[in-house]
């Protein structure tokens, strides 16, 4: 995994191509060469290309590991305050649990809109055979955590069934 170090040194690389394309581009024109205008372009991708390698060296994306989480789908996410997961039918409560807060704290995301509220709801789900045939959803737990604060380590876990 990319590390904010290495997006620094990426970024340092980039501005050096950015900077050079642009002493090109300006001798594109001093010299009216007829590729001058496409220089424009390739300087201003490289500029653009710069900054967003910047901007990952100093807000990275990193996901912090929650000890005895296992694996967990996206089902569904209206953007704002719910998510749906599902889990395998035969994952132990402590699992469950652990899970249920590694997707909140994955999920978590300033730009997520707080209209239902300024809590963060996580539903785990699974889906049962009772009969053949039959298909039947059962929700496992449900996990909640604020919308507004990033550091918040404050998940509430509420098991239903295990």
């Amino acid at each position: 995994m990319l590390t904010p170090a290495d997006f620094a040194t990426y970024s340092r690389w980039a501005g050096v191509a950015t900077l050079v394309m642009a002493g090109l581009t300006v001798l594109t024109f001093v010299f009216r060469w007829g590729v001058r205008f496409r220089f424009v372009g390739i300087t201003g991708f490289l500029g653009v290309v710069t900054v967003g390698l910047f901007a990952l060296s100093i807000v990275p994306i990193v996901h912090s590991p929650v000890p005895g989480a296992g694996k967990y789908t996206l089902v569904y996410d209206n953007g704002a305050t719910q998510v749906v997961i599902t889990v395998p039918p035969d994952i132990e409560s402590s699992t469950l649990e652990a899970t249920l807060v590694q997707a909140a704290n994955d999920l978590f995301s300033l730009g997520r809109l707080g209209r239902g509220g300024d809590r963060l709801t996580v539903i785990a789900r699974t889906v049962t055979h009772p009969e053949p045939g039959v298909t039947e959803p059962v929700i496992l737990g449900v996990a909640t955590r604020s919308l507004s604060d990033r550091t918040d380590t404050n998940v509430t876990v509420k098991l239903l069934k295990t």
